[in-house]
């Protein structure tokens, strides 16, 4: 049996805080860093200096060792790592490529989906004229598959349970609103009901990676704020 075939650890929030630092510090270590990003925080500078908060700053004014592994959009909260080594960077970033890692998201979408298991397999590309609108395209677009799963459903909307199997920009938001339940205050693809919630209704649950030193399965978990 080999370390990725072992049950992975598991990560939740601590009670870490770093001091005047408002991250939710998951795990650290000396190869690996896990925080759980808040929702409307860019994971990397924007262009312009109304544009210069964002996750990687603020990692790096506690971990000034921390390197960029992987992104979330600015309105997904939820588990994002680090490499604190060049080594650790390369490493998870080939897991990411190679999409051995596994992620899941929670989300709540408009309307009452059926079935209630199922996937989403449509290819993506970035709309040119719209951007940073994606659309699905089958003669351009590149391949995306997303599992998903309702949770619970009432009321006119559904929490889900996704599971991406690659790794498209807008992925879930656009495969979503392709099944005909688009992501509920989304500010791109919902834009006329974004106003009625007080965020994105889209979290980074769980991540799954192997240890960049080790090998050891790690698994890390931050609960959904919504």
């Amino acid at each position: 049996m080999t370390t990725s075939d072992m049950q992975p650890s598991t990560f939740t929030p601590t009670e870490y805080m770093p001091p005047q630092c408002d991250l939710e510090v998951l795990y650290e270590d000396d190869h690996l860093l896990a925080v759980n990003k808040p929702h409307g925080l860019l994971s990397v500078p924007g262009r312009g200096p109304h544009l210069a908060d964002c996750l990687i700053s603020r990692v790096q004014e506690t971990f000034p060792m921390a390197l960029l592994v992987h992104r979330l959009d600015r309105d997904t909260s939820g588990v994002v790592v680090f490499g604190m080594t060049a080594h650790a960077q390369r490493n998870l970033s080939a897991q990411f490529e190679a999409r051995s890692t596994k992620k899941t998201y929670i989300a709540r979408v408009l309307g009452e989906v059926t079935p209630r298991l199922g996937e989403v397999d449509l290819p993506l590309i970035v709309d040119w004229p719209n951007r940073p609108l994606q659309k699905v395209c089958h003669e351009t677009g590149k391949p995306a598959l997303t599992e998903y799963k309702v949770v619970k459903s009432g009321d006119g909307e559904s929490r889900m349970r996704l599971t991406p199997h690659t790794g498209r920009s807008h992925q879930l938001r656009v495969h979503m609103l392709a099944l005909g339940h688009p992501i509920l205050g989304d500010p791109l693809y919902m834009p006329d009901l974004a106003a009625n919630y007080p965020r994105m209704m889209l979290h980074a649950e769980e991540l799954r990676v192997n240890h960049p030193d080790t090998g050891k399965g790690l698994k890390f978990r931050a609960k959904a704020g919504f």
